[in-house]
């Protein structure tokens, strides 16, 4: 840890800041702010003088208001906060924060009504300004893209570690920082939440924070109040068309951390996919590469330092001499700031793309192609990503792979490391984009030797459903259904099966592959429940298949 980290533990006390189970986060014992305070900078209405209103929480769940909270009703998909004012009153709240002509005040309530045009714009800041502007006492790299943000995140916090910082993660699997961990129930916190978190972190010492940021946090403004030092695109694939309609939509929303969020000084880090060579996965629409184009036109600040990533030709950090095998990867890497040879436990290509991009964002926080190097070849990645949970006679690896192009990159990847034959198992989330659903199904029986569909997280879908989808695309290609113990043990190729219990599904693939295959269990990665209709059912891929290889598992 640096000298500076250090001082910052040292010289700060912390304050202990509570979050209950609504999700509304104290900010410590005794302490409040002005609601005048809160609301500098925004444009607003009051019902009486806000100069000595004392504010002791702020919440947009009525059922957390406890005596001096400033209540923020928000417009949401299903339910909408300006019916609950009336009981954030009777809680006794502050203070409430409405949309201009929604309330007009109880006769004789002391409550201050505040309006504002969109409470959801407004929300961000007023956390923000809550809890101390704690964003500001950092540096904050926001990643985002369809896939490799976890990765890129481990990665990157190795490196800041290595470099003698004190990284904190804000991100899918985990929100972490000093050796503290807690449950992720957002990829991207609500807004109470993250500044509530982000005071924390700031207060225990953390020098750096590094958060995925998601579409959806983007597009619901759960960002705003915050600006990025540094801002990161891995990719953009199909995925969440359900939420965003079109990939275009999808785009806008990813582009908002560079055009909305990304402080003035700050830096760009864009991934372009594929590489100089050509080949089907090159023809593909590039959106890293559209985005690079837009972010350096006109419209755009031109002082903005824009460094892109990847093997294609004229990019600012790239790799050649590219190797993997199952000892990892290897590969010549040049960037502005001078060249380095990586090796890394990682497997594959599209893990060279996560590599190159944590060395970005690793070369605009001005840390040094040597400390990114050795930080590299120590770090193991994120759990649940292309996570290597046996070796022996058969290789078996877990990811998180739900999506066309990342199932696509696992496939080639572990292809390229020269199996016997490519099993793979994975089904599709109920309740989500069906459009994918067998496009994943051709992909797959494209790409591997064996295929055995099972259920993911059906929710309140029927599995069955779900399987026929991905059925159809399994179809479209000269493949073969039989029953997989059949075609495992006799080293078939070309074969399918749909077991719908994914714990018999992983029992059948492990126990039944031969020596050098290659079992890959898609879609769950880290995550360790299944959702069948509307609960939470415990369920760890990893600890399938590991039961499976000891004889320890079976059909439920």
């Amino acid at each position: 840890m640096s000298g500076p980290a250090q001082r910052r533990i040292r010289e700060k006390k912390s304050r202990e800041i509570s979050q209950g189970e609504s999700g509304s986060i104290n900010n410590g014992p005794g302490r409040a702010r002005d609601l005048g305070e809160i609301l500098e900078g925004l444009h607003y209405q009051a019902s009486r003088e806000t100069g000595r209103v004392g504010i002791s929480s702020v919440t947009a769940d009525s059922r957390s208001v406890t005596s001096g909270s400033l209540f923020v009703a928000i417009q949401g998909e299903t339910v909408d906060g300006h019916d609950f004012i009336e009981a954030a009153v009777a809680g006794e709240c502050a203070a409430v924060l409405v949309e201009k002509g929604r309330y007009k005040g109880l006769s004789g309530s002391s409550t201050v009504v505040v309006e504002v045009e969109d409470t959801r714009l407004a929300l961000g800041p007023v956390a923000a300004a809550f809890f101390g502007h704690p964003a500001r006492e950092m540096k904050l790299v926001g990643i985002t893209g369809t896939n490799g943000k976890t990765t890129t995140a481990y990665l990157l916090e190795a490196v800041i570690a290595e470099e003698g910082g004190c990284p904190g993660i804000i991100g899918t699997v985990n929100y972490r920082y000093l050796g503290r961990e807690m449950p992720a129930p957002f990829t991207t916190p609500e807004p109470v939440a993250l500044h509530g978190l982000l005071r924390r972190m700031v207060d225990a010492g953390v020098s750096h924070v590094v958060m995925e940021v998601s579409s959806h946090s983007l597009s619901q403004a759960r960002l705003k109040g915050i600006e990025y030092d540094v801002a990161l695109f891995t990719n953009l694939t199909r995925d969440h068309l359900d939420f965003h309609g079109n990939m275009k939509s999808y785009f806008d929303s990813k582009k908002m951390l560079f055009t909305e969020l990304l402080k003035k000084g700050g830096k760009a880090v864009v991934v372009r996919s594929g590489h100089a060579h050509g080949g089907e996965k090159e023809r593909k629409y590039d959106w890293g590469e559209r985005l690079l184009k837009e972010l350096q036109g006109d419209i755009f600040d031109r002082s903005l330092e824009v460094i892109s990533c990847g093997r294609r030709a004229g990019c600012h950090i790239t790799a050649s001499r590219f190797h993997s095998d199952f000892q990892g990867v290897r590969a010549e890497v040049r960037t502005p700031r001078g060249n380095f040879s990586l090796t890394s436990p990682l497997v594959g290509e599209f893990n060279l793309q996560n590599l190159l991009a944590a060395t970005g964002a690793g070369i605009a926080l001005g840390i040094h192609p040597q400390v990114i190097k050795k930080a590299l070849a120590k770090a193991t990645g994120a759990p649940g990503r292309l996570e290597r949970v046996h070796t022996g006679d058969s290789e078996i690896f877990v990811d998180y792979a739900h999506t066309p192009d990342a199932l696509e990159n696992v496939l080639i990847s572990l292809r390229g490391l020269g199996p016997e034959r490519l099993i793979v198992v994975f089904g599709c989330g109920g309740d989500r984009d069906a459009g994918k659903r067998p496009e994943m199904g051709r992909i797959a029986a494209q790409l591997a030797d064996g295929v055995l569909l099972t259920s993911d997280n059906p929710r309140s879908e029927s599995p069955d459903r779900i399987l026929s989808q991905i059925e159809r695309g399994v179809g479209a290609l000269p493949v073969k259904r039989m029953r997989a113990e059949v075609f495992l043990r006799q080293g078939w190729h070309g074969c399918y099966d749909v077991i719908r219990s994914r714990r018999e599904a992983i029992r059948v693939a492990v126990r039944y592959a031969r020596k050098g295959d290659v079992v890959a269990i898609c879609g769950k990665g880290h995550e360790r429940y299944q959702i069948v209709k509307g609960k939470k059912v415990f369920f760890d891929d990893r600890l399938e298949a590991e039961n499976s290889v000891n004889g320890a598992g079976g059909a439920p």
